[in-house]
């Protein structure tokens, strides 16, 4: 992989309805969790919001667990 792609697919951005659709959640339940604090960072850029699909699969790698008795660490 060139660097400048490596670079462009981490700087990728996508907008909460493709994250939610991605995480198969619905985007109200998305919204909930930048509230809550509990789901995978987020860009605020005015009232828009963003998510860098680099911090989408930063979320995911957090909260892989094995068995349900793993502690795991809610971001």
């Amino acid at each position: 992989m060139a660097p400048n792609q490596a670079r462009s697919e981490r700087d990728a951005v996508a907008t909460p309805r493709e994250v939610a659709v991605f995480l198969k959640q619905s985007p109200h339940s998305l919204a909930q969790d930048r509230y809550r604090g509990t789901g995978p960072k987020f860009i605020k850029h005015g009232r828009r919001v963003l998510y860098r699909w680099s911090d989408v699969h930063a979320y995911l790698d957090a909260n892989t667990v094995q068995r349900t008795d793993d502690a795991r660490s809610l971001r």
